[in-house]
C-alpha cells in the first residue's frame, strides 16, 4: 500500500539497509513488518521450511474468468520493495514475502499459478484496470477512493505505524512533527496522512512538515537511517520488519493506528472473480495454512478471519 525516489547519497544509505536485510535473512530470521529494503534468503522465506502446496477447489476454480483461466497463471503486479510483504530475494530476482507466499496459495486453490511482475505501486491499479495485470497485490490498504476504481478482497490488517533513528535524537513526536522532514513512501495513505498533518501546522501557524517522498520504502527507510530524514511512517508491519532488519539502528515511534483491512486488486467488472479470491482465501484461512504463512513471517498479528470482497470502510 505504499510507493517511493532519491539522490546518490540516498542510494548508498539504501544500501547499507539492503546489505543489512541480506545479512538477517539469510540467518533465517523471522519477519516482523516494516520496508527495510531489499532481502530474503535466496528465495526462501522467514523459515526454510517448505511452502505448503494445496489442492484445488474446482467448484472456485470454475468461477476464474475463461480468459484468466486458459493460460493456467495469475499475472500479478506487485511493488516489490515492500518487506516483509513483497520484496526482492537475495538473488535480487525472486519476488518473495507474505504476500507472496499467501497468493501463491490462494492461486493454487483457485487451480492456478501465480507469477508475480515487479511493478511501480501506484501504476498497479491502473495495471489491472487495462488488462496489464490480472490481479493486484502489493499491501493495497483498503479506501472508498480505490473501490471506486476495482474490486478489492480483505485479507489482512494493517495500521500506521512511524519509526525514527534510535535513541530519538530529534525528540519527534508524530502528533507535534511542524517543521520536520518526515520519509514517505508516495502514493501511501501514509502519505495522505503526513500531508493533513502538515496542513494542520500551516492552519496553526507553525512551519509545515517538509514531506520527503521516495519511489521505494526501501530508500524512505534508507533516509531515516542516514539522518536526511526525522522519522517516517509507513505500514505497521513494514516499520517493525525494518526496525528488525536495520540492526537496531531505528526505533519504533507511538502507536499503530488506524488500522484497515489490506486487499486483492480485482478488475472492477470481475465481481464473481473477486468472490472466488475471497473464498479461496477462507478456505485458507479454515485449513489453517493462512496463519501458517503469517506465523512463517511474523505477521499473525494482522490476521483476520472474514475475507470480504469490497468491505464497508470508514
Amino acid at each position: 500500500m505504499s510507493n517511493r525516489s532519491l539522490t546518490r547519497p540516498g542510494r548508498a544509505a539504501a544500501a547499507t539497509v539492503a546489505g543489512l536485510t541480506l545479512v538477517l535473512a539469510g540467518c533465517g530470521e523471522d519477519s516482523g513488518g516494516d520496508a527495510g529494503g531489499s532481502g530474503g534468503g535466496g528465495g526462501a522465506a522467514a523459515t526454510s521450511e517448505p511452502l505448503p502446496s494445496v489442492e484445488a477447489d474446482d467448484a472456485l476454480a470454475a468461477l476464474v474468468p475463461a480468459d484468466v483461466a486458459e493460460d493456467g497463471a495469475l499475472t500479478v503486479g506487485s511493488d516489490t520493495s515492500y518487506a516483509p510483504s513483497e520484496f526482492l530475494a537475495e538473488d535480487g530476482e525472486t519476488i518473495v514475502g507474505f504476500d507472496v507466499d499467501l497468493f501463491t496459495l490462494v492461486a493454487q486453490k483457485l487451480g492456478l499459478e501465480a507469477q508475480f511482475q515487479t511493478a511501480s505501486f501506484d501504476s498497479i491499479i491502473a495495471g489491472v484496470g487495462s488488462g496489464r495485470y490480472e490481479v493486484g497485490v502489493s499491501s493495497f490498504t483498503i479506501n472508498a477512493e480505490r473501490l471506486q476504481e476495482v474490486n478489492m478482497v480483505s485479507y489482512y490488517s494493517a495500521g500506521t505505524q512511524w519509526a525514527t533513528k534510535a535513541g530519538n535524537p530529534d525528540g519527534v513526536d508524530p502528533d507535534e512533527a511542524c517543521g520536520l522532514t518526515i520519509a514517505v513512501q508516495q502514493g501511501t495513505v501514509q502519505l495522505d496522512d503526513v500531508t493533513a498533518r502538515s496542513q494542520a501546522c500551516e492552519s496553526a501557524g507553525q512551519d509545515p512538515i517538509t514531506i520527503n517522498q521516495y519511489e521505494l520504502q526501501s530508500d524512505a527507510t534508507a533516509a531515516i537511517v542516514s539522518g536526511a530524514a526525522a522519522a517516517g511512517l509507513a505500514d505497521s508491519p513494514v516499520m517493525a520488519y525494518a526496525v528488525q532488519q536495520t540492526g537496531g539502528q531505528l526505533e519504533l515511534l507511538g502507536d499503530i493506528y488506524d488500522a484497515a483491512p489490506y486487499g486483492y486488486v480485482i478488475p472492477q467488472d470481475q465481481a464473481e472473480f473477486a468472490q472466488a479470491v475471497a473464498d479461496a482465501v477462507r478456505a485458507l484461512i479454515d485449513d489453517g495454512t493462512y496463519a501458517e504463512v503469517l506465523e512463517r513471517w511474523g505477521v499473525e498479528d494482522g490476521a483476520i478471519d472474514d475475507p470480504t470482497v469490497n468491505p464497508t470502510v470508514g
